[in-house]
Parts: C-alpha cells; structure tokens; sequence
C-alpha cells in the first residue's frame, strides 16, 4: 500500500483556504497513492470555537473529501468540526472513492483544552479494509491511551488491524510523548503506525513542529519529518508484516479485556 501523509501549516478557522491548499497539495502528489492523511481538524486548526465552523454532515467538506477521494482513486482521511442533532462532534470521515464512507468520533477529548466542555465523545472504533488492510483510524489524544488502540477486537488473539493512523494536531511542547508513543504503539500492536501531524503556529499562539511518522511493526522509523510542509508517499509492505507476526507471535500471550 502506497501511504500519503500531509504534513502542512493550516489557515486558522478558514476551511475555504485550507480546502484550496489541501486541494493543490493532493492534486501535485508525485505519485499514485492510495491512502491519503490529512491532519486532525484540517479545515480550520485545533479550535473550541465549534459554533463558528461546525459543519452539518453531507456539506461543503464532506463533498470536497468525497471529490478529492474520486479524482485521486484514494481513501482520503480526516478529522474536522461536525455539528449533529445540536452536538459538536471531532470527526474523522473515511471517504472511499466510490462515495462509501464511514466516520469515527474522537474518543478521548483533551481537557486540558477544554475540548471535553464543547466536543461530544465517540463511542466506537472503526476498522476499514481497503487493499487488503485492515486500518484503524484514531485521533491525535487518543494516542495516550493504549487500551483504545489494542490490535483485538478485546475478545480474542487475533489482530484487529494492520495499519494504526493518527491524525492530530499534537503541539511542539509536547513532542517527546508524541514521537514515543507512535513507536509504543507499533511495538506492542505489532502493527504500522503512521501520525500525521501540522505545523506552524495556531491562532492561540502554539507552534506544532509536525514529526509526522511512519514506524513498522518492529517500531523502527521508517520516515519522520519536522518542521516543514511535506507531502510523504511510502509504500508499506502486508507480506513483511505477516512474516514478522508469524515469526514473533506475541499477541498469542495478550491479556484478553472488554472496554466498558
């Protein structure tokens, strides 16, 4: 599978000029791709301010994700503000290029923001198969939380997903935790991780220094970039994967668990 990460500095609450930005960055890709990851809130940057850029479902960037998924021939994948029966929602949509699509709610909102007073948490996971993968998409603080991201449906041994993704908007200062964490995950998942972070500053004055990533099931890195605006294509290999799972088979010793 051919991975693209769009690591890029956002407009701040101006989902008109991210689209527009997105939009050429995707079109310029260097090569076919099929797995396209955008940044967490991509329209508008890490913003409380639900009320002024929420969007109802089926509007102006569910149809762009559903155009840029058609043209590219790719999944393409993000979170931005959603608003549903008077409910904000942090929303990842999982658009198909055949217009099939799917949604995951942030589930851990980060309260040390206030996103818990103003966002409603998700409930639910989503695994896609696309390729031949088994992807789990998540959302940046969703990454502290090992259980959430386990490779097990909690029941039994046997893996989950293939490819674990985090869209994010993950702040410079606390960029230990995220580079750690990425590659935690990998290694106890055995699975790839791929984090797909911003840059720039945001309208509350933090600086995001991206070191978006690709790690693989051993949790050695594979690419990471930082500080800069870069489109990165990386092909990831499910053979590689399946014969490392058969010669370390870890997950045979997991604890099994439910998620109340």
């Amino acid at each position: 599978m051919n991975i693209t990460l769009l690591q890029t500095n956002l407009y701040w609450q101006d989902p008109v000029a991210n689209r527009a930005m997105l939009e050429e960055r995707i079109f310029g890709l260097a090569e076919p791709t099929d797995l396209i990851v955008l940044p967490e809130m991509f329209t508008t940057g890490f913003t409380m301010d639900a009320a002024s850029v929420a969007e109802p479902m089926n509007l102006t960037t569910f149809r762009w994700l559903k155009q840029m998924a058609a043209q590219t021939g790719a999944v393409v994948t993000g979170s931005y503000v959603v608003k549903e029966a008077g409910k904000f929602f942090n929303r990842l949509i999982w658009m198909q290029p055949d217009g099939q699509f799917d949604t995951y709610d942030k589930r851990h909102l980060f309260r040390m923001a206030g996103e818990d007073t103003i966002y409603t948490a998700g409930d639910r996971r989503i695994i896609k198969e696309w390729k031949g993968w088994r992807i789990c998409p998540l959302i940046c603080y969703d990454l502290r939380f090992p259980v959430w991201s386990r490779n097990t449906d909690g029941q039994s041994q046997e893996f989950a997903y293939d490819l674990l993704l985090y869209v994010a908007n993950w702040p410079a200062v606390r960029r230990a935790p995220w580079n750690t964490l990425l590659q935690g995950r990998a290694i106890e998942n055995l699975a790839y991780v791929a984090g797909v972070n911003r840059v720039g500053t945001d309208g509350n004055g933090h600086p995001y220094s991206g070191d978006s990533a690709i790690i693989d099931f051993k949790g050695e890195v594979l690419a990471r970039h930082t500080d800069v605006e870069i489109a990165h294509q990386q092909t990831l290999s499910l053979d590689d994967l399946n014969a490392f799972r058969q010669k370390f088979p870890a997950n045979l010793d997991a604890d099994a668990f439910i998620i109340q």
